[in-house]
Formats: C-alpha cells, sequence, structure tokens
C-alpha cells in the first residue's frame, strides 16, 4: 500500500523534532542564570507555542488525573534537566535522561505487573553499567550531583510517558500545557530573589530554547506521532543524546571525558537496540496471534 504525505513526511517531522531538542544543552549554557528561572521563562514561552497549537486544532484542555500527574512529571523532567545542565556536562545530562525507557520498564514490572522478559533484565544490567561509568569522570561534588539530577530527570520522564500514554491527543496536549505552566509558576518568581542579569545573550538563548527548542519540536512530535511507527521514532529520538555534546563541543569547548563517552555509547546503543529487539518480538506476536 503506497504511504501518504502524511506517513512520508512524518520521520523527517521527528528527527527535526530531536535535532531541535538537542539544542539545549548549549543555549542552557550561554544563560549566566539560576536553572530554576531558565526552565520557568523557557516554559513561558514554550506554554505559548502548544496553546496557540491547541486553539489551531481546536484540542480542548482537560484537567484531570492524568493531566495534571502528567503536567506534575514533566515540570520535574525540565526543572531538573536544566539545573543538571548547570551541574555537569551537556552529555552527562542528556544521555543520562536518556535512560527513561529503562525506569518504564522498572516502574511497569513493579506497580503494573507487566512481564519482564529476559532482553528487559540484560537491558536494565548494561543501562546500569554504562550510567556507572559516568562516575568515574570528574568525581567532584558538582558533577556528581549533576550526574543524579540527571537520571532523577529520566526517572520522571519515564513516569511522564507511563501517564500520557493513557491519555488522547487532547489529554496529552493538556498534560503538556500544565507541565510548562506548573515550571513556570515554580521557575520565574526565582528570579526575584536571585541575580539574573538581562543581557542581549540571555535574551535571545532564552527565545530559542522556549520557542525552538521545546515549543515547536512537541507540536512536531505530536504531528509525526500520528503517521509514525513507534519503533522510528524511537531509533530517531537518539539524534538528541548524539548532537547535544556535539553543539556544546563546537560552540562552548566543553569535552566530555573518555569514560563519560563510553558510558553514553553503551547507554544509547543498548536503549536503542532493547526497543528493536522489543518492537520486533511485539509484532512477531500480534502476527502470530492473528494467525491463531
Amino acid at each position: 500500500m503506497k504511504k501518504t504525505k502524511e506517513q512520508a513526511r512524518a520521520p523527517f517531522l521527528m528527527l527535526l523534532c530531536a535535532a531541535l531538542w538537542s539544542l539545549g544543552g548549549i543555549f542552557i549554557k550561554l544563560i549566566p542564570w539560576n536553572p530554576l528561572v531558565i526552565a520557568g521563562w523557557r516554559s513561558l514561552l514554550a506554554l505559548l507555542c502548544v496553546a496557540a497549537y491547541m486553539k489551531f486544532r481546536h484540542l480542548k484542555f482537560r484537567i484531570n488525573k492524568h493531566s495534571v500527574w502528567g503536567g506534575i512529571f514533566q515540570a520535574l523532567v525540565f526543572l531538573l534537566f536544566v539545573s543538571a545542565n548547570k551541574l555537569t556536562t551537556a552529555a552527562n545530562a542528556i544521555v543520562l535522561q536518556y535512560t527513561a525507557p529503562v525506569f518504564i520498564l522498572i516502574i511497569s514490572v513493579l506497580f503494573l505487573r507487566q512481564r519482564i522478559e529476559r532482553r528487559d533484565i540484560i537491558a536494565v544490567i548494561c543501562t546500569l553499567g554504562g550510567i556507572s561509568l559516568f562516575f568515574f569522570y570528574q568525581l567532584s561534588p558538582g558533577n556528581l550531583l549533576g550526574n543524579f539530577v540527571a537520571i532523577a530527570a529520566g526517572l520522571f520522564f519515564g513516569c511522564m510517558m507511563i501517564v500520557n500514554n493513557r491519555a488522547d491527543e487532547s489529554g496529552r496536549m493538556s498534560s503538556i500545557l500544565l507541565g510548562h505552566l506548573f515550571t513556570a509558576l515554580v521557575g520565574c518568581p526565582v528570579g526575584l530573589f536571585v541575580e539574573t542579569p538581562i543581557t542581549s545573550t540571555a535574551v535571545l538563548s532564552l527565545l530559542v530554547l522556549g520557542i525552538v527548542q521545546l515549543g515547536i519540536p512537541y507540536i512536531l512530535y505530536g504531528l509525526a506521532i500520528k503517521h509514525c511507527e513507534p519503533l522510528v521514532c524511537s531509533l530517531l529520538s537518539t539524534v538528541e543524546p548524539l548532537l547535544n555534546p556535539v553543539w556544546v563541543f563546537l560552540f562552548d569547548g566543553e569535552t566530555p571525558g573518555v569514560f563519560a563517552l563510553l558510558g553514553g555509547l553503551i547507554v544509547i546503543v543498548t536503549i536503542t537496540a532493547w526497543c528493536i529487539i522489543r518492537d520486533k518480538a511485539l509484532a512477531r506476536s500480534m502476527t502470530e496471534t492473528a494467525v491463531h
């Protein structure tokens, strides 16, 4: 069956989405503000983008347990991720957050009573092994704390995905909107109590973060996920952790350590392989069920 135009362009939209997400590290580094303030104003700008999209799509804003909890988890992800970028390297922050699928697996087994497969256990062991290598790189209190903050961001990112997976498009977008709102309510007022120098670089970087790096990508993701298979989206999303430290290295000169690079490679390869094997097994299971 011939692909429609929407199906054909969906992978490109997802690829662009992941590439835009990857800009976070470098622009966060360029703003000399408290991380909570950066996260707050970034989300305030992104909120306007999401609200405009929902109005254009005529999506209803819903407040229920799924949208509220999803919003809370998302706000925690935003606040923790920006903080991690200030406390450790961009490579550590993004790759450690990329462990979210592992937390999804653990939560699904412990709380949702889903069956665990051997491949899942192997994925968890390999990923945790990769994470452990990050702690061999510059074990100063700042970097160590930043690594833990980034892992916490991964945990809440996984929680957010689980909650949003049970909602329809209006519910998901409402959750995203609430996430930006909660982040803004927490982060923006902090700027009244800490030094927040207003410079052209800070303002321009913030505009890029709020609109280009966070607001538009969520809209692109919403468009892509309708016509792009989950496996393709998972693979294309690996562009984010791969490009994030590249931008920081090129424009800020921050070089990840050897152990961090090796650990990041192990984490990315493990999770990508896990997604491929899992989706293939699911497709095979569905085929066998249809035959019988």
